[in-house]
């Protein structure tokens, strides 16, 4: 969060200077995650709140650069997710850090309206390293555990999963123009991502013992922890099936409120914006 904080301070610091058609952007909502511990796609369920902000340049009357940093938390749990994935018992937390490079089409003309729709598309690079608690409520990061092997000699095939990744951001949203300074918007946006280890969990479970001397008994005991719950089975057999092959996703939905940050009088488009406005005096008769 302090990092976050920071990038923020700079990127305000530079809008200061700007002597252009730019926006300052803050967003408001929720961050949601689908993978192998959430089927659902954008659902609300196991969903937290997300903040933001960005600066917004528009070079046309309907394209827009945008720059934006989001501060959210993932998390999901095999509990809330029905009979057919309750028995594994896995459960992840993260947070999660984004800075996205964006461009914006807008379907009404910039300044002859006060309404748009509009969609985005980008890329976005992200920070995340997802933890669990074991059943003393004791605070476990996932990736140094190797739950699925990765990093060990006896699977190289299976890497230990970087926590910085690249992600390609798309999505749609409105936006109505309150003033000449402000405007309110509402925006989905979904991440297709290259990683499947979001929340540690991918492939097939490996032997058990080889896990636990590699690891320890943490590891391997947070590896399946369906023997946690009444009737629960032991440890399956190594080879299988954990996770699916399919990669993780996240998604942010919310609302967005954007500023004007350069003196009116000075702007590129200030007959355009102007006019837009413009409210004329009675002519005399």
């Amino acid at each position: 969060m302090r990092h976050f904080l920071v990038a923020l301070t700079i990127l305000l610091s530079l809008s200061g200077i700007a002597q252009s058609p730019l926006q300052l952007t803050i967003f408001g909502g929720i961050a949601n995650y689908q993978g192998d511990l959430q089927p659902k796609k954008m659902t609300l369920q196991q969903s937290n709140l997300s903040i933001g902000a960005g600066l917004r340049y528009e070079i046309t009357r309907n394209i827009a650069l945008r720059g934006e940093l989001r501060y959210g938390q993932l998390e999901a749990n095999d509990k809330l997710n029905g009979p057919r994935y309750e028995h594994r018992n896995l459960n992840f937390h993260t947070k999660l850090y984004e800075a996205s490079g964006l461009v914006e089409y807008n379907f009404n003309d910039l300044f002859d309206n006060s309404f748009t729709p509009y969609v985005f598309a980008g890329l976005a690079v992200f920070h995340y390293s997802p933890y669990t608690f074991d059943t003393m409520g004791v605070h476990h990061w996932l990736r140094p555990l190797s739950t699925e092997g990765q990093g060990l000699a006896q699977f190289p095939d299976r890497e230990v999963y970087n926590l910085n990744q690249f992600a390609i951001p798309f999505g749609i949203g409105v936006r109505i123009e309150a003033n000449e300074y402000v405007n309110v918007g509402f925006e989905v946006g979904a991440r297709k991502l290259f990683t499947d280890y979001l929340d540690d969990v991918s492939t097939t479970y490996v032997d058990e013992q080889i896990l636990l001397n590699a690891k320890g008994p943490i590891a391997s005991g947070l590896a399946y922890r369906g023997d946690e719950l009444k009737n629960g089975a032991p440890y399956p057999i190594a080879g299988t099936v954990r996770g699916g092959p399919h990669k993780d996703w996240y998604y942010f939905a919310g609302i967005t409120i954007g500023f004007r940050l350069f003196d009116l009088n000075r702007s590129r488009f200030e007959r355009q914006v102007s006019n837009k406005y413009k409210t004329d005096c009675p002519k005399e008769l």
